[in-house]
């Protein structure tokens, strides 16, 4: 009898993670059947679609087409499409991934609906309530049966917040998994650089789509600012998020974005990799691109006031800069032009995270 295990995910973080978890989840087919659900979060072709072609996903069985909305309005929308789902398929298990609004409504309907949670990147902590994804992955965390950590750092959070040490496993970080699974297969002849006009090491590539700093405005000029005086040194690529554009319109902030700041439609996922992986730095406010900058052993900025991937700040390969003023950003980013890392160590595993992922789960759900 073939084992449902229901797989939701809805935004651009996730579909690069689940990629190497699927692949080794269909090693144990026709035992264990894994059904995608897309919640539809990141509805837009360059950040959704796309990435499912690029990275041989299967397309998803459902897609809810929840789209945008406040996070209320959003989440809502989730619980009740994905009960319906629930219900229908009746699966042994659910598996979210991270800590956005789709993996918050995931871990609250199958909850209720008595079906274990399996969170992939769990117990990663900002320590910051304000962030909504912190509320996201604290309350996904505490509502799961299986909780796959990617340090010990993220093992040590959980354990401090009373969830017991038999739910924990560190099995390191997928996204490491998909970048070394995926990064020879990036485009031939750095064809994206071409296009853009791009030389090796002489650009800054640079995302910004975190809420703390797309609505608020003033931190949205700040950092806006700040990239369009490096681009006095170096050409900087924007590939910019929806939220993003629609922030910068709204609060008359569209002229900052200077002759040499180059702003670029969301890109596929192997040309993220050869934008990552040639750039002179990157600056991210994204978990995931610390993260696959450090891989690629590409210097790092995070412009936020702290980040769940403390290892990679005290391995000197990222360099935390709240963005509370333009200069400051400025002269830090110049001072680390200068600067080269130690060599990198792996704090987040091997590079087999998903293969440890899928033996837990298989053994699970044989009971």
């Amino acid at each position: 009898m073939n084992k449902k295990i229901i797989t939701i995910i809805g935004a651009r973080p996730q579909f690069i993670k689940v990629a190497p978890v699927s692949l080794a989840l269909k090693k144990h087919a026709p035992k264990i059947q894994e059904i995608l659900v897309h919640t539809g979060q990141h509805y837009d072709d360059n950040m959704s679609k796309i990435f499912f072609d690029e990275l041989a996903i299967d397309a998803p069985k459902y897609n809810l087409g929840i789209g945008g909305g406040l996070h209320g309005e959003q989440t809502g929308a989730m619980l009740k499409a994905i009960e319906e789902v629930l219900i229908t398929e009746k699966p042994k298990m659910i598996l979210i991934y991270g800590d956005t609004n789709s993996t918050l409504a995931g871990a609250l309907v199958a909850a209720k609906l008595h079906i274990p949670v399996a969170h992939v990147e769990a117990g990663m902590r900002s320590f910051n309530r304000r962030m909504p994804e912190e509320i996201n992955r604290v309350v996904a965390d505490h509502l799961s049966s299986l909780l796959f950590v990617p340090s010990i750092v993220a093992a040590n959070n959980l354990l401090a917040e009373g969830i017991a040490l038999e739910k924990i496993h560190n099995v390191g970080d997928v996204m490491y998994d998909a970048v070394l699974h995926f990064s020879n297969k990036t485009l031939q002849k750095n064809s994206i650089l071409h296009s853009l006009k791009l030389q090796t090491k002489q650009y800054l590539l640079a995302t910004i789509h975190r809420a703390e700093n797309t609505d608020d405005p003033k931190r949205l000029e700040i950092v806006f600012s700040a990239l369009a005086k490096l681009s006095n040194h170096y050409p900087v690529v924007v590939p910019l998020h929806p939220r993003t554009k629609a922030a910068l319109q709204t609060a008359g902030l569209m002229s900052l974005l200077a002759p040499d700041i180059k702003i670029i439609e969301p890109q596929g996922y192997f040309e993220m990799l050869d934008l990552e992986k040639h750039a002179k730095l990157v600056i991210t406010d994204s978990g995931g691109m610390q993260k696959e900058a450090f891989y690629l052993e590409v210097p790092c900025v995070t412009l936020r006031d702290e980040t769940e991937w403390v290892e990679l700040v005290a391995s000197g390969w990222n360099h935390l800069i709240p963005p509370l003023n333009a200069e400051d950003i400025y002269t830090k980013i110049l001072e680390l032009f200068e600067q080269k890392p130690e060599a990198a160590t792996y704090p987040y595993g091997t590079g087999d995270a998903a293969a440890k992922i899928v033996e837990v789960i298989a053994q699970e759900v044989a009971l």
